[in-house]
């Protein structure tokens, strides 16, 4: 046989019979105008009957792109599928256009970016070498397209200008998501996300920004001067790189437009806290190898998972008219980063030995999943502090307090979860792991005060 014929042999095919398999129950979510959403789910969980027990049934080549899909370590998909599809219409019953359209964009941009990418090729992505702009460039617009029509289909009350704009900017969130390079399914991280993303854009009005408007032109100025002087002084003090200062800077500048001076004490509180606990007893973490790297200086990365969701709700403060419920996100976000900081490392520098939460065994501290008592209690307390300190400025009553800081607590317990589970296994990093318990606080305290 030539190489050519062989290679062509041995080459997957572009539309892998579960990808198409997949897209084809995309026509379920048709089905939603008609359908309350008890039975929806239950379609949903035939679903997943047949992904589980029929799909390996079928022909030869399915069995084989099943194999190849487990020897890649993919193999968990069929039944992560239509599980998503399931917690997506659980999320957002009372909003089933959110659940149609993340699926869409779950569905059928992954599969476009499978084909577009493996078809075309092109140059590759500079955070992820693994997957390509012409992939990137399919999701997109085959995640914007279903997006909308199914959008338009299940909610055709929406203006539509305004689901082009958020199936948009869903899609392209869902392609950032996929394109992270991480271990974890993307028929998980996928949904989710972009779930989540879409479910708030949809809360945004004009109306809200054009109340709003003629205090952002003084606003933006004082934030970048204020943010520009604290980046300054961070660098000076070396409590952040190069990189972590131009990130916060972009990203505190954000959250200062959401309510001015007082949206951004809430962050600076995060910041100075967390740094102090960085700082306590970091001779002796290094001594024992938990210390934070280049001396505890954060980066970029570390900006992003921690003030990421914060700017994201900040945002949204002034762009839809739910401000109230916003604020306590924002400081339900911040109150969470507060916490899992202070406690990681106040427990690393007072104890060597920690409790995995998932099963109480000691192990050593600093390791994934690890909680202590002084560690807990500790970041107990910088939640609170936070979410005090939201109550003493007026961004949330007494009553948003209570939730920002239970909210903040659960997000704390996620962390560990998810520590001593999805990262331990490495699929996934802290930094994504600090974003999920951040947005996971925030989404919480907005939910329960919606």
């Amino acid at each position: 046989m030539p190489v050519a014929a062989a290679n062509a042999a041995q080459r997957p095919p572009l539309f892998a019979p579960r990808k198409i398999v997949h897209i084809s129950m995309l026509v379920l979510a048709f089905l939603f105008p008609i359908l309350p959403w008890v039975q929806a789910a239950g379609c949903a969980v035939l679903v997943l009957l047949f992904n589980v027990f029929l799909l390996p049934q079928l022909s030869g080549d399915s069995r084989q792109s099943l194999r190849r899909d487990a020897a890649a370590g993919m193999g968990t998909g069929v039944a992560l599928y239509p599980i998503s599809v399931v917690v997506l219409i659980l999320l957002y019953r009372h909003h089933l256009h959110v659940a149609a359209a993340a699926w869409a964009i779950m569905a059928l941009g992954d599969g476009m970016a499978s084909v577009s990418g493996e078809a075309l090729r092109g140059p590759t992505l500079p955070w992820n070498r693994r997957k390509t702009w012409t992939g990137f460039a399919g999701f997109v617009a085959a995640g914007t397209v279903g997006a909308y029509v199914l959008t338009r289909w299940v909610a055709p009350g929406i203006p539509g200008d305004k689901v082009w704009m958020v199936s948009a900017a869903g899609a392209l969130v869902g392609a950032l998501v996929e394109t992270v390079p991480i271990q974890l399914d993307d028929n998980v991280s996928v949904p989710l996300v972009t779930g989540a993303f879409i479910f708030c854009a949809y809360l945004m009005e004009r109306t809200a920004l054009a109340s709003n408007w003629p205090y952002l032109g003084r606003r933006i100025i004082l934030a970048l001067i204020v943010n520009a002087c604290f980046a300054t002084l961070a660098l000076v003090l070396k409590t952040v790189s190069r990189s972590g200062a131009a990130a916060g800077m972009v990203l505190g500048t954000a959250v200062y437009l959401g309510y001015g001076y007082k949206s951004f004490l809430i962050l600076f509180a995060f910041f100075l806290l967390g740094s102090m606990a960085t700082r306590m007893g970091y001779a002796a973490k290094a001594r024992r190898g938990v210390a934070e790297r280049r001396g505890g200086a954060r980066g970029w990365r570390e900006a992003l998972a921690n003030t990421l969701a914060g700017a994201f709700f900040s945002i949204l403060v002034i762009t839809s008219h739910h401000e109230k419920a916003f604020l306590v996100a924002l400081v339900a976000a911040f109150a969470e980063a507060a916490g899992d900081t202070v406690s990681s490392e106040i427990g690393q520098w007072i104890s060597e030995r920690a409790y995995l939460i998932t099963t109480l065994r000691p192990v050593p501290a600093g390791v994934d999943g690890g909680i202590s008592a002084g560690g807990t209690l500790a970041g107990l307390l910088a939640s609170a502090l936070v979410a005090g300190l939201g109550y003493s400025l007026g961004l949330c009553g007494i009553g948003g307090a209570t939730i920002a800081l239970a909210a903040a607590f659960t997000g704390n317990l996620l962390d560990s979860l998810l520590g001593a589970t999805v990262e331990q296994r490495g699929l996934v990093t802290n930094g994504i792991v600090n974003f999920a318990g951040t947005s996971f606080a925030g989404g919480l305290a907005l939910a329960l005060t919606l």
